[in-house]
């Protein structure tokens, strides 16, 4: 696997939408004497460039050297002159709050980067009349959680100020900022029934032609996934970014299944999360082989054991059946 380019002059550029990655040949290298076998190849490996825009509207920057979401949103942040600690999501080819395009671990080469940033800060009381509250938690593996999906019907369903989108900053003035998806959920489930509590919530900034939206987010077939053989970009919490072939359609449906596993027993989702699943999943020739592999590399997690066996089942038992 090829790692990600070396940094180099990050500039923005007038036009509006460019979509795509640019491929910039490395500096050229000084010839060789006559006769002497020339020690560099002819040409350098190619820099992925990606462009960017703030989602409610800039000019478009270009961005590159990058292997993890925290480095891509300091990147981000350089070239259109902010802190870092202000982008709260991304979302790939489309400004919306969309997160059916959220920004996972994996960028298409072409995929074009929108960076949703702090808006305006709102705090809303909830009265918990029900053990869930209908809300879908993720994060954005820079410190902040935020909703990606709200159940109809439900508690958070009626709060009409409540949208999909905003991060959660505190509950009850208790800051959760620098805490997991699955720390917030946890917290969330464990709050008394019939206990008002306060959310501080932080909306994305919104463009002009966003303003008043509020979305639930349905399920799709193809969340937070790429096309199937596209070649990606692979972002990891450690160890540099490689590029790697998208998912097989086998891969993109078993982890489509372990993400809604993750929804049904943590609250959760959260596409990265489940693709590391199914590949532990693949090479594990047991339920108890996977508790013991995962809980050495995502202990933290405290998965409950009928859990990890339906992670199993979802990936394996289609695995046998094609064979």
């Amino acid at each position: 696997m090829r790692r990600a380019g070396r940094h180099s002059r990050q500039a923005l550029e007038g036009s509006s939408m460019e979509n795509g990655v640019g491929q910039e040949l490395g500096t050229p290298q000084t010839p060789a004497a006559e006769g002497t076998p020339d020690p560099h190849p002819s040409r350098s490996r190619p820099r992925l460039v990606f462009h960017t825009q703030l989602a409610h509207g800039s000019p478009t920057g270009r961005i590159e050297g990058f292997t993890n979401v925290k480095e891509l949103y300091t990147k981000i942040a350089e070239v259109f002159g902010i802190s870092p600690t202000e982008i709260l999501f991304c979302t790939l080819n489309t400004h919306k709050v969309d997160m059916q395009k959220l920004l996972g671990g994996q960028i298409g080469l072409e995929d074009f980067i929108f960076a949703h940033v702090r808006g305006e800060t709102k705090e809303v009381e909830v009265t918990k009349t029900e053990d869930a509250l209908g809300l879908t938690i993720t994060d954005n593996g820079a410190g902040y959680a935020f909703i990606k999906r709200i159940k109809e019907g439900s508690i958070i369903n009626r709060l009409q100020t409540v949208c999909v989108g905003d991060s959660i900053e505190a509950i009850n003035d208790h800051t959760i900022v620098g805490c997991r998806h699955y720390e917030v959920a946890r917290m969330l489930r464990e709050l008394p029934r019939a206990q008002p509590f306060t959310l501080r919530l932080v909306q994305p900034k919104k463009a002009f032609d966003m303003i008043g939206q509020r979305t639930r987010s349905s399920k799709s077939l193809s969340e937070g996934r790429v096309a199937s053989g596209k070649e990606t970009l692979r972002l990891r919490a450690q160890g540099p970014a490689t590029l790697e072939d998208g998912p097989s359609p086998f891969e993109e449906e078993a982890a489509r299944r372990v993400d809604d596993l993750l929804e049904s027993y943590m609250g959760i989702r959260d596409s990265e999360l489940a693709s590391t699943m199914v590949e532990a999943a693949k090479e594990s020739p047991s339920a108890a082989q996977l508790a013991h592999d995962l809980d050495s590399v995502l202990g933290e997690f405290a998965f409950p054991e009928e859990f990890v066996a339906e992670v199993w089942a979802a990936v394996c038992l289609p695995k046998e059946a094609q064979q």
